[in-house]
Protein backbone atom coordinates (compact mmCIF):
# COMPACT_ATOMS: atom_id res chain seq x y z
CA UNK A 1 0.00 0.00 0.00
CA UNK A 2 1.35 3.44 -0.94
CA UNK A 3 1.55 6.17 1.68
CA UNK A 4 0.23 9.73 1.35
CA UNK A 5 1.28 12.55 3.66
CA UNK A 6 -1.83 14.69 4.24
CA UNK A 7 -1.07 18.26 5.36
CA UNK A 8 -4.14 19.73 7.04
CA UNK A 9 -4.71 22.30 9.76
CA UNK A 10 -8.32 21.20 10.32
CA UNK A 11 -8.37 17.74 11.87
CA UNK A 12 -10.07 16.45 15.04
CA UNK A 13 -10.50 17.85 17.64
CA UNK A 14 -11.24 20.66 15.20
CA UNK A 15 -14.91 20.92 14.29
CA UNK A 16 -16.69 22.57 11.40
CA UNK A 17 -17.19 21.64 7.75
CA UNK A 18 -13.51 21.90 6.74
CA UNK A 19 -12.50 18.92 8.84
CA UNK A 20 -15.04 16.53 7.33
CA UNK A 21 -13.49 16.39 3.86
CA UNK A 22 -10.05 15.34 5.05
CA UNK A 23 -11.40 13.07 7.79
CA UNK A 24 -13.47 11.11 5.26
CA UNK A 25 -10.55 10.92 2.84
CA UNK A 26 -8.49 9.43 5.68
CA UNK A 27 -11.27 6.93 6.39
CA UNK A 28 -11.75 5.67 2.84
CA UNK A 29 -8.39 6.10 1.04
CA UNK A 30 -7.02 2.78 2.41
CA UNK A 31 -9.78 0.97 0.50
CA UNK A 32 -8.20 2.30 -2.69
CA UNK A 33 -4.57 1.56 -1.94
CA UNK A 34 -3.36 4.63 -0.02
CA UNK A 35 -2.43 4.73 3.67
CA UNK A 36 -2.70 8.28 5.07
CA UNK A 37 -0.15 9.84 7.41
CA UNK A 38 -1.69 13.01 8.84
CA UNK A 39 0.41 16.12 9.46
CA UNK A 40 -1.56 18.59 11.57
CA UNK A 41 -1.26 20.98 14.50
CA UNK A 42 -1.08 20.39 18.22
CA UNK A 43 -3.47 22.63 20.18
CA UNK A 44 -4.78 24.65 17.22
CA UNK A 45 -6.82 27.81 17.75
CA UNK A 46 -9.85 26.35 15.98
CA UNK A 47 -13.01 28.35 15.27
CA UNK A 48 -14.93 25.36 16.65
CA UNK A 49 -13.96 22.22 18.54
CA UNK A 50 -15.66 18.85 18.31
CA UNK A 51 -14.02 16.33 20.62
CA UNK A 52 -16.49 13.66 19.49
CA UNK A 53 -14.76 13.51 16.09
CA UNK A 54 -11.61 12.09 17.69
CA UNK A 55 -13.26 8.68 17.74
CA UNK A 56 -13.77 8.93 13.97
CA UNK A 57 -10.03 8.86 13.28
CA UNK A 58 -9.16 5.35 12.07
CA UNK A 59 -6.95 3.86 14.82
CA UNK A 60 -4.39 2.49 12.37
CA UNK A 61 -3.61 5.93 10.91
CA UNK A 62 -0.53 7.80 12.11
CA UNK A 63 -1.19 11.40 13.16
CA UNK A 64 1.75 13.80 13.54
CA UNK A 65 0.93 16.93 15.56
CA UNK A 66 3.40 19.81 15.53
CA UNK A 67 3.72 23.16 17.24
CA UNK A 68 2.25 26.33 15.78
CA UNK A 69 2.46 30.03 16.56
CA UNK A 70 -1.14 31.29 16.63
CA UNK A 71 -1.65 35.10 16.53
CA UNK A 72 -5.33 35.16 17.47
CA UNK A 73 -4.63 35.69 21.16
CA UNK A 74 -3.02 39.00 20.22
CA UNK A 75 -5.92 39.76 17.85
CA UNK A 76 -8.45 39.23 20.65
CA UNK A 77 -6.53 41.51 23.01
CA UNK A 78 -6.32 44.26 20.38
CA UNK A 79 -10.04 44.08 19.59
CA UNK A 80 -11.30 43.52 23.14
CA UNK A 81 -12.71 40.04 22.47
CA UNK A 82 -12.89 37.37 25.15
CA UNK A 83 -10.03 34.82 25.39
CA UNK A 84 -10.86 31.72 23.37
CA UNK A 85 -13.71 33.34 21.42
CA UNK A 86 -13.98 32.49 17.72
CA UNK A 87 -12.95 35.50 15.67
CA UNK A 88 -13.49 34.28 12.11
CA UNK A 89 -17.22 35.10 11.94
CA UNK A 90 -16.52 38.66 13.08
CA UNK A 91 -13.68 39.59 10.72
CA UNK A 92 -15.30 38.92 7.34
CA UNK A 93 -15.76 42.20 5.40
CA UNK A 94 -19.38 43.39 5.50
CA UNK A 95 -19.13 47.11 4.81
CA UNK A 96 -20.07 47.78 8.43
CA UNK A 97 -18.01 50.53 10.06
CA UNK A 98 -15.42 49.16 12.46
CA UNK A 99 -13.86 50.48 15.62
CA UNK A 100 -10.27 51.84 15.33
CA UNK A 101 -8.88 48.83 17.24
CA UNK A 102 -10.58 46.44 14.82
CA UNK A 103 -9.28 48.34 11.80
CA UNK A 104 -5.74 48.30 13.21
CA UNK A 105 -5.92 44.58 14.00
CA UNK A 106 -7.20 43.86 10.50
CA UNK A 107 -4.33 45.93 9.02
CA UNK A 108 -1.83 43.82 10.99
CA UNK A 109 -3.53 40.61 9.83
CA UNK A 110 -3.72 41.59 6.17
CA UNK A 111 -0.18 43.00 6.03
CA UNK A 112 1.96 40.59 8.03
CA UNK A 113 0.07 37.29 8.04
CA UNK A 114 0.38 36.21 4.42
CA UNK A 115 -1.15 34.01 3.11
CA UNK A 116 -3.13 33.70 6.37
CA UNK A 117 -2.91 33.79 10.14
CA UNK A 118 -1.68 30.16 10.27
CA UNK A 119 1.67 31.00 8.65
CA UNK A 120 3.30 30.48 12.07
CA UNK A 121 2.82 26.74 11.49
CA UNK A 122 5.17 26.69 8.48
CA UNK A 123 8.59 25.97 10.04
CA UNK A 124 7.28 23.38 12.52
CA UNK A 125 5.18 21.56 9.92
CA UNK A 126 7.96 21.41 7.30
CA UNK A 127 10.27 19.88 9.90
CA UNK A 128 7.62 17.35 10.95
CA UNK A 129 6.80 16.55 7.34
CA UNK A 130 10.42 15.88 6.41
CA UNK A 131 10.72 13.52 9.38
CA UNK A 132 7.69 11.64 8.06
CA UNK A 133 9.27 11.47 4.60
CA UNK A 134 12.47 10.06 6.13
CA UNK A 135 10.85 7.48 8.43
CA UNK A 136 7.39 6.61 7.08
CA UNK A 137 8.04 5.78 3.44
CA UNK A 138 5.87 8.58 1.99
CA UNK A 139 5.07 8.25 -1.73
CA UNK A 140 3.03 11.39 -2.37
CA UNK A 141 1.96 14.60 -0.59
CA UNK A 142 -1.57 16.02 -0.39
CA UNK A 143 -2.50 19.38 1.20
CA UNK A 144 -5.93 20.70 2.11
CA UNK A 145 -6.59 24.46 2.08
CA UNK A 146 -7.70 26.79 3.54
CA UNK A 147 -5.61 27.70 5.40
CA UNK A 148 -3.35 28.29 2.39
CA UNK A 149 -0.32 27.92 4.63
CA UNK A 150 -0.95 24.18 4.19
CA UNK A 151 -0.06 24.58 0.52
CA UNK A 152 3.16 26.45 1.35
CA UNK A 153 4.11 23.64 3.74
CA UNK A 154 3.43 20.92 1.17
CA UNK A 155 5.26 22.87 -1.53
CA UNK A 156 8.32 23.19 0.70
CA UNK A 157 8.28 19.46 1.53
CA UNK A 158 8.01 18.71 -2.20
CA UNK A 159 11.05 20.85 -3.02
CA UNK A 160 13.12 19.27 -0.27
CA UNK A 161 12.06 15.67 -0.92
CA UNK A 162 11.34 15.54 -4.64
CA UNK A 163 8.01 13.83 -3.97
CA UNK A 164 4.92 14.67 -6.06
CA UNK A 165 2.30 16.96 -4.54
CA UNK A 166 -1.46 17.27 -5.07
CA UNK A 167 -2.82 20.59 -3.77
CA UNK A 168 -6.41 20.49 -2.49
CA UNK A 169 -8.50 23.67 -2.45
CA UNK A 170 -11.86 23.84 -0.66
CA UNK A 171 -12.22 27.58 -1.44
CA UNK A 172 -10.51 29.99 -3.83
CA UNK A 173 -7.27 31.49 -2.51
CA UNK A 174 -7.18 35.21 -3.38
CA UNK A 175 -10.19 37.42 -4.04
CA UNK A 176 -12.69 35.22 -2.18
CA UNK A 177 -15.35 36.54 0.20
CA UNK A 178 -13.34 35.54 3.29
CA UNK A 179 -9.99 36.84 2.00
CA UNK A 180 -8.46 39.79 3.88
CA UNK A 181 -8.63 43.15 2.12
CA UNK A 182 -4.90 43.69 1.61
CA UNK A 183 -3.09 46.75 0.28
CA UNK A 184 -1.08 46.29 -2.90
CA UNK A 185 2.27 44.96 -1.58
CA UNK A 186 0.92 42.10 0.63
CA UNK A 187 -1.78 41.49 -2.00
CA UNK A 188 0.93 41.01 -4.65
CA UNK A 189 2.86 38.65 -2.35
CA UNK A 190 -0.28 36.62 -1.67
CA UNK A 191 -1.07 36.41 -5.39
CA UNK A 192 2.50 35.29 -6.11
CA UNK A 193 2.18 32.54 -3.49
CA UNK A 194 -1.05 31.36 -5.09
CA UNK A 195 0.43 31.34 -8.59
CA UNK A 196 3.61 29.61 -7.47
CA UNK A 197 1.66 26.92 -5.63
CA UNK A 198 -0.70 26.09 -8.48
CA UNK A 199 2.15 25.93 -11.01
CA UNK A 200 4.50 23.91 -8.77
CA UNK A 201 1.89 21.39 -7.63
CA UNK A 202 1.77 18.25 -9.77
CA UNK A 203 -2.03 18.46 -9.68
CA UNK A 204 -4.69 20.66 -8.06
CA UNK A 205 -7.88 19.12 -6.67
CA UNK A 206 -10.84 21.49 -6.20
CA UNK A 207 -13.99 20.97 -4.12
CA UNK A 208 -16.21 22.92 -6.52
CA UNK A 209 -15.77 23.62 -10.21
CA UNK A 210 -15.78 27.41 -9.78
CA UNK A 211 -12.42 27.21 -7.96
CA UNK A 212 -10.86 25.79 -11.10
CA UNK A 213 -12.46 28.46 -13.27
CA UNK A 214 -11.21 31.13 -10.86
CA UNK A 215 -7.63 29.86 -11.19
CA UNK A 216 -7.82 29.67 -14.98
CA UNK A 217 -9.13 33.24 -15.17
CA UNK A 218 -6.22 34.52 -13.06
CA UNK A 219 -3.34 32.58 -14.56
CA UNK A 220 -3.04 31.72 -18.25
CA UNK A 221 0.10 29.59 -17.81
CA UNK A 222 -1.31 26.84 -15.59
CA UNK A 223 -1.79 23.30 -16.86
CA UNK A 224 -5.55 23.04 -17.27
CA UNK A 225 -5.44 19.24 -17.44
CA UNK A 226 -4.06 19.07 -13.93
CA UNK A 227 -6.99 20.80 -12.24
CA UNK A 228 -9.40 18.08 -11.12
CA UNK A 229 -12.87 18.53 -9.61
CA UNK A 230 -13.74 16.20 -6.73
CA UNK A 231 -16.99 17.32 -5.08
CA UNK A 232 -17.75 17.32 -1.39
CA UNK A 233 -20.23 14.75 -0.21
CA UNK A 234 -21.85 12.89 2.65
CA UNK A 235 -21.12 9.62 4.42
CA UNK A 236 -24.13 7.32 4.66
CA UNK A 237 -22.58 5.71 7.72
CA UNK A 238 -23.06 9.00 9.62
CA UNK A 239 -26.86 8.77 9.42
CA UNK A 240 -28.77 6.67 11.99
CA UNK A 241 -30.63 3.68 10.56
CA UNK A 242 -33.86 4.82 12.24
CA UNK A 243 -34.09 8.61 11.74
CA UNK A 244 -35.80 10.71 14.34
CA UNK A 245 -39.33 11.93 13.64
CA UNK A 246 -40.56 15.43 14.29
CA UNK A 247 -44.11 15.34 15.65
CA UNK A 248 -44.24 18.92 16.85
CA UNK A 249 -44.11 22.23 15.03
CA UNK A 250 -43.02 22.47 11.42
CA UNK A 251 -39.24 22.86 11.72
CA UNK A 252 -36.81 24.63 9.39
CA UNK A 253 -33.15 24.08 10.29
CA UNK A 254 -29.87 25.73 9.38
CA UNK A 255 -26.54 24.29 10.55
CA UNK A 256 -23.20 26.02 10.12
CA UNK A 257 -21.91 29.59 10.27
CA UNK A 258 -23.60 32.85 9.31
CA UNK A 259 -21.71 36.12 8.93
CA UNK A 260 -21.16 39.02 6.60
CA UNK A 261 -22.96 38.51 3.30
CA UNK A 262 -24.03 34.98 4.24
CA UNK A 263 -27.00 35.90 6.38
CA UNK A 264 -30.68 34.91 6.92
CA UNK A 265 -32.20 38.31 6.13
CA UNK A 266 -34.49 37.07 3.30
CA UNK A 267 -35.95 34.03 5.04
CA UNK A 268 -36.57 36.01 8.22
CA UNK A 269 -38.44 38.63 6.21
CA UNK A 270 -40.50 35.86 4.56
CA UNK A 271 -41.45 34.40 7.95
CA UNK A 272 -42.41 37.83 9.26
CA UNK A 273 -44.58 38.34 6.18
CA UNK A 274 -46.41 35.04 6.75
CA UNK A 275 -46.93 35.86 10.42
CA UNK A 276 -48.26 39.34 9.63
CA UNK A 277 -50.74 37.75 7.21
CA UNK A 278 -51.90 35.37 9.93
CA UNK A 279 -50.75 32.27 8.02
CA UNK A 280 -48.26 31.03 10.60
CA UNK A 281 -47.68 31.49 14.31
CA UNK A 282 -45.15 30.41 16.96
CA UNK A 283 -47.49 27.49 17.70
CA UNK A 284 -47.00 25.83 14.30
CA UNK A 285 -43.52 26.77 13.06
CA UNK A 286 -39.99 27.21 14.36
CA UNK A 287 -36.63 28.00 12.80
CA UNK A 288 -33.52 26.42 14.31
CA UNK A 289 -30.13 28.01 13.72
CA UNK A 290 -27.28 25.86 15.03
CA UNK A 291 -23.69 26.99 14.66
CA UNK A 292 -21.53 30.08 14.91
CA UNK A 293 -22.94 33.51 14.09
CA UNK A 294 -21.61 37.06 13.91
CA UNK A 295 -23.02 39.69 16.23
CA UNK A 296 -24.82 41.23 13.25
CA UNK A 297 -26.62 37.96 12.49
CA UNK A 298 -27.48 37.46 16.15
CA UNK A 299 -29.21 40.84 16.09
CA UNK A 300 -31.32 39.68 13.12
CA UNK A 301 -32.31 36.48 14.94
CA UNK A 302 -33.27 38.45 18.05
CA UNK A 303 -35.85 40.60 16.21
CA UNK A 304 -38.96 40.89 18.45
CA UNK A 305 -41.16 40.23 15.40
CA UNK A 306 -39.78 36.66 15.42
CA UNK A 307 -40.38 35.98 19.11
CA UNK A 308 -41.32 32.37 19.81
CA UNK A 309 -40.26 31.13 16.38
CA UNK A 310 -36.44 31.29 16.51
CA UNK A 311 -34.31 28.74 18.36
CA UNK A 312 -30.59 29.59 18.36
CA UNK A 313 -28.13 26.86 19.33
CA UNK A 314 -24.38 27.23 19.68
CA UNK A 315 -22.04 24.96 17.73
CA UNK A 316 -23.03 21.33 18.28
CA UNK A 317 -21.03 18.13 17.60
CA UNK A 318 -21.28 16.70 14.10
CA UNK A 319 -23.21 13.64 15.27
CA UNK A 320 -25.81 15.85 16.96
CA UNK A 321 -25.97 18.06 13.86
CA UNK A 322 -26.95 15.05 11.73
CA UNK A 323 -29.69 14.09 14.20
CA UNK A 324 -31.00 17.65 14.07
CA UNK A 325 -31.26 17.49 10.27
CA UNK A 326 -33.17 14.21 10.44
CA UNK A 327 -35.81 15.55 12.82
CA UNK A 328 -36.41 18.66 10.69
CA UNK A 329 -39.01 19.19 7.97
CA UNK A 330 -37.12 21.63 5.76
CA UNK A 331 -33.38 22.40 5.59
CA UNK A 332 -32.11 25.92 4.97
CA UNK A 333 -29.17 26.65 2.66
CA UNK A 334 -27.78 30.16 2.17
CA UNK A 335 -25.12 30.87 -0.45
CA UNK A 336 -22.80 33.82 0.17
CA UNK A 337 -23.49 37.03 -1.70
CA UNK A 338 -20.21 37.60 -3.55
CA UNK A 339 -18.82 37.92 -7.09
CA UNK A 340 -18.41 34.14 -7.05
CA UNK A 341 -21.93 33.42 -5.74
CA UNK A 342 -23.01 31.47 -8.81
CA UNK A 343 -19.96 29.21 -8.44
CA UNK A 344 -20.09 28.56 -4.66
CA UNK A 345 -21.18 25.12 -3.47
CA UNK A 346 -21.22 25.01 0.35
CA UNK A 347 -20.11 21.68 1.77
CA UNK A 348 -23.26 21.44 3.86
CA UNK A 349 -25.47 21.06 0.76
CA UNK A 350 -24.27 17.45 0.43
CA UNK A 351 -24.85 16.67 4.10
CA UNK A 352 -28.35 18.08 3.67
CA UNK A 353 -28.87 15.91 0.57
CA UNK A 354 -27.72 12.86 2.54
CA UNK A 355 -30.41 13.54 5.15
CA UNK A 356 -33.12 13.05 2.48
CA UNK A 357 -35.05 16.09 3.65
CA UNK A 358 -36.25 18.86 1.29
CA UNK A 359 -33.93 21.85 1.04
CA UNK A 360 -34.82 25.50 0.54
CA UNK A 361 -31.80 27.26 -0.93
CA UNK A 362 -31.31 31.00 -1.20
CA UNK A 363 -28.90 31.00 -4.10
CA UNK A 364 -28.39 32.51 -7.55
CA UNK A 365 -28.68 30.33 -10.63
CA UNK A 366 -25.41 28.44 -10.70
CA UNK A 367 -23.53 25.45 -9.35
CA UNK A 368 -25.48 24.89 -6.10
CA UNK A 369 -28.90 25.27 -7.73
CA UNK A 370 -27.83 22.88 -10.50
CA UNK A 371 -26.89 20.19 -7.98
CA UNK A 372 -30.20 20.58 -6.12
CA UNK A 373 -32.21 20.27 -9.33
CA UNK A 374 -30.17 17.36 -10.69
CA UNK A 375 -30.67 15.40 -7.46
CA UNK A 376 -34.27 16.52 -6.90
CA UNK A 377 -33.19 17.41 -3.39
CA UNK A 378 -34.64 20.86 -2.98
CA UNK A 379 -36.00 24.18 -4.14
CA UNK A 380 -34.13 27.33 -5.16
CA UNK A 381 -35.23 30.86 -4.27
CA UNK A 382 -33.47 33.99 -5.52
CA UNK A 383 -31.41 35.51 -2.66
CA UNK A 384 -33.70 38.56 -2.22
CA UNK A 385 -37.07 37.03 -3.21
CA UNK A 386 -39.04 37.46 0.02
CA UNK A 387 -42.42 36.81 -1.62
CA UNK A 388 -41.22 33.64 -3.33
CA UNK A 389 -39.73 32.35 -0.09
CA UNK A 390 -42.98 33.08 1.76
CA UNK A 391 -45.02 31.14 -0.82
CA UNK A 392 -42.73 28.12 -0.64
CA UNK A 393 -42.54 28.04 3.16
CA UNK A 394 -46.27 28.60 3.40
CA UNK A 395 -47.01 25.63 1.17
CA UNK A 396 -44.67 23.36 3.10
CA UNK A 397 -45.97 24.13 6.56
CA UNK A 398 -49.62 24.15 5.56
CA UNK A 399 -50.12 27.89 5.89
CA UNK A 400 -53.38 27.56 4.01
CA UNK A 401 -54.79 25.29 6.71
CA UNK A 402 -54.31 21.99 4.88
CA UNK A 403 -51.98 19.27 6.08
CA UNK A 404 -49.05 19.14 3.68
CA UNK A 405 -46.66 16.28 2.90
CA UNK A 406 -44.00 17.18 0.35
CA UNK A 407 -43.00 13.59 -0.37
CA UNK A 408 -46.59 12.33 -0.61
CA UNK A 409 -47.53 15.07 -3.05
CA UNK A 410 -44.61 14.25 -5.31
CA UNK A 411 -43.17 17.78 -5.06
CA UNK A 412 -40.13 16.46 -3.21
CA UNK A 413 -38.82 13.46 -5.14
CA UNK A 414 -35.06 12.92 -4.66
CA UNK A 415 -33.17 11.03 -7.39
CA UNK A 416 -31.32 8.31 -5.51
CA UNK A 417 -29.02 7.43 -8.41
CA UNK A 418 -27.94 11.06 -8.75
CA UNK A 419 -27.43 11.34 -4.99
CA UNK A 420 -25.16 8.28 -4.77
CA UNK A 421 -22.40 10.00 -6.75
CA UNK A 422 -21.83 12.31 -3.77
CA UNK A 423 -20.91 9.58 -1.30
CA UNK A 424 -17.64 10.35 0.51
CA UNK A 425 -16.32 6.93 -0.47
CA UNK A 426 -16.70 7.85 -4.14
CA UNK A 427 -14.74 11.09 -3.56
CA UNK A 428 -11.92 9.09 -1.93
CA UNK A 429 -11.85 6.74 -4.94
CA UNK A 430 -11.44 9.72 -7.27
CA UNK A 431 -8.68 11.20 -5.12
CA UNK A 432 -6.82 7.87 -5.04
CA UNK A 433 -7.10 7.70 -8.83
CA UNK A 434 -5.63 11.22 -9.05
CA UNK A 435 -2.74 10.15 -6.79
CA UNK A 436 -2.02 7.16 -9.02
CA UNK A 437 -2.06 9.23 -12.21
CA UNK A 438 0.20 11.82 -10.59
CA UNK A 439 2.71 9.16 -9.51
CA UNK A 440 2.66 7.61 -12.98
CA UNK A 441 3.39 10.99 -14.57
CA UNK A 442 6.20 11.55 -12.10
CA UNK A 443 7.68 8.18 -12.95
CA UNK A 444 7.35 8.84 -16.67
CA UNK A 445 4.75 6.13 -17.26
CA UNK A 446 2.20 8.48 -18.84
CA UNK A 447 2.28 11.80 -20.63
Amino acid sequence: MRKVLIVTYYFPPSGGPGVQRVLKFAKYLPQFGYEPVILTVDEGDYPAKDESLLKSIPPEIKVIRTKIFEPYGMYRRLTGKKPGSAVDVENIPTGKKRRPAERFAEFIRSTFFVPDARVGWLPFAVSGGMEAVAHDGIDIIYSSSPPYTSALIAGSIKRKSGLPWVMGLRDPWTGFISAPQRWFIPAAIDRRMEHSSVTNADATEVAWEGIGRDLRSKYQDINDNRIVYIPNGFDSEDYPAAPAENKGRFTITYTGSLYGRRNPRTILAAVQKLRAEGKISPENIRLIFAGRFSSEVREMLADPALNGMIDVKEYIPHEESIKLLLMSDLLLLIVDESPLSAEIVPGKVFEYIGARKPIIAFAPEGAASKILRNTGAGFVVAPEDVAGAARLIGSFCGAGGEEYSAKKSGVYAPDEEAIKQFERKEAARKLASLFTKTLERKNGQTA
